[in-house]
């Protein structure tokens, strides 16, 4: 299935409706949300979600977390975006994480971190009330879209909740949010934020 325009089918459709739908955005990190706000902003009623207990340490947690601070305030858009912030929840990945320690980066591990994070997104969607539901995380080339999509679509219907189905690195989505980065001068990491992918680029 081609996710990213099914996407801009539902931009469309809600265009047409001549409304401004809520969406509550889980965000990795400031870079990855460069382009997806970008393509966003103008069409929905954005509220970052910053939840992310993959991460390894506390420090590297906050200083990610300042950074798509910074960048939510410097980022100017007809529409606000707000941020909805999670306190630092190691202890949820670890836990989902026991037995996969010795997984590959794009294996089973990471499809259940995947879901671990976008499952939290769709239940703070449902208990605030919002339209949709989405993540960054498929703008990035190292992610597997088709299983985001996929958690997507099954949590949509366990929590009676749209989901924005997407594909952001189509149409040079990576890229640009790297020259975005760039313009911003954000702080970029090169692993994902778990201990297995920073081991892994050791």
């Amino acid at each position: 299935m081609n996710y990213h325009q099914k996407m801009l089918e539902i931009i469309k459709k809600e265009e047409e409706k001549k409304a401004t739908p809520t969406l509550l955005l889980h965000t990795c990190c400031a870079p990855c949300s460069t382009t997806v706000l970008k393509r966003l902003a103008n069409n929905f009623k954005i509220t970052v979600f910053y939840y992310n207990p993959n991460i390894d340490t506390a420090q590297e947690y906050v200083k990610r977390k300042e950074e798509q601070i910074r960048f939510i305030k410097e980022f100017k858009s007809n529409l606000p975006i707000t941020i909805l912030d999670c306190d630092y929840d190691k202890e949820s990945f670890t836990k989902m994480a026991k037995g996969l320690e010795n997984e590959p980066e794009r294996g089973k591990r990471c499809y259940n971190c995947y879901q671990l994070r976008l499952e939290k997104t769709a239940q703070m969607a449902k208990e605030h009330n919002f339209d949709y539901f989405a993540t960054t995380l498929s703008v990035s080339p190292y992610k597997v879209s088709s299983w985001l999509n996929e958690i997507g679509s099954y949590l949509e219907n366990k929590y009676q909740i749209s989901f924005l189905y997407s594909d952001f690195k189509k149409e040079n989505g990576y890229l640009e949010s790297i020259e975005l980065s760039k313009k911003y001068h954000l702080y970029r990491q090169n692993y994902c934020g778990c201990y297995y992918s920073k081991k892994e680029k050791k």
